[in-house]
């Protein structure tokens, strides 16, 4: 029987449902350095890639990621969660696709970063390929962000969490004795904050995308030179050009005026950077 060569983004979907998160439980005080908080106890779900997070706490320390350096899972990841602003970055080196948990419900933008579950074209020999972007949702780790409800009702105000195996009494401290931040805290909850607006914008996006029924699943074949391995990768939609005749003047105006219009070709020229994708792949198995 001919192996089964068929791999899909599915393994993307773990990214979509977790973007957003919610903490549930029974209430418990909650110090933050100065004084203390009345909030409930959480039990938060961690986002695609963490394992455990808990609230962080200004008496904390942190062990950080090195310069350069990248959390375990995307290392071997073969998509990662783009948000609103870094389209054009991204598109720069990476296929941006849309897909969504089961195929069901909004769609979500994700950077395709390999052709096979498990792979990361982008990452070897301990570091990033040079020269290439790093998308945020990497770069933010330990931390991320939950939203919380209070009587089913969503906050305004998200609440900073941190990966708990990155807590290390040998690790950085982000508050000082007085509890006043560090500058290296200061960049790192303006990137928190920035990228939570930011991801927000791209789930308007995707959601108006959806709605004005602009997106078409597709699939991409490919031959691997020299070897001849067939690929197929499904799961993905992309924007249907030709369905942008059929929208009309005020639905083209709302594309143009949420810098939705422009993403989407940005969306559509970075289909090219699967030939990359493949080029990599080719020279991987070349060199192995």
């Amino acid at each position: 029987m001919e192996e089964d060569r068929t791999p899909d983004l599915r393994i993307a979907n773990a990214t979509l449902s977790q973007l957003s998160y919610h903490p549930v439980g029974r209430r418990a005080f909650y110090r933050t350095g100065k004084g203390c908080g009345y909030h409930r106890r959480m039990q938060i779900a961690p986002p695609f890639g963490y394992k455990e997070v808990v609230p962080f706490l200004k008496t904390q320390k942190v062990r950080l990621l090195a310069p350069g350096q990248v959390p375990e899972f995307a290392q071997a990841a073969n998509a990662i969660p783009v948000s609103h602003t870094e389209f054009q970055p991204v598109a720069r080196h990476y296929p941006i696709v849309f897909t969504s948990a089961e195929g069901k419900g909004n769609p979500a933008a994700v950077a395709v970063l390999g052709l096979t579950a498990g792979e990361n074209l982008f990452f070897s020999a301990g570091a990033w390929a040079g020269g290439s972007y790093v998308p945020a949702y990497a770069r933010r780790y330990p931390f991320c962000m939950a939203r919380l409800n209070v009587n089913k009702v969503e906050q305004k105000d998200r609440l900073i969490c941190v990966e708990k195996s990155a807590l290390d009494e040998g690790g950085e401290a982000m508050f000082d004795d007085k509890g006043e931040a560090s500058a290296k805290w200061k960049d790192l909850e303006r990137l928190l904050s920035e990228y939570e607006k930011d991801l927000e914008r791209s789930r308007e996006m995707c959601s108006i995308l959806a709605d004005y029924g602009l997106l078409e699943p597709f699939t991409m074949q490919a031959t691997l030179k020299d070897k001849g391995d067939k690929m197929q990768m499904t799961g993905m939609q992309r924007v249907a050009e030709k369905n942008l005749e059929n929208l009309n003047a005020a639905q083209l105006k709302n594309l143009m005026r949420k810098g939705i219009l422009a993403r989407i070709y940005m969306h559509l020229l970075s289909l090219e950077n699967f030939a990359r994708l493949l080029e990599r792949k080719a020279g991987r198995a070349a060199a192995a």
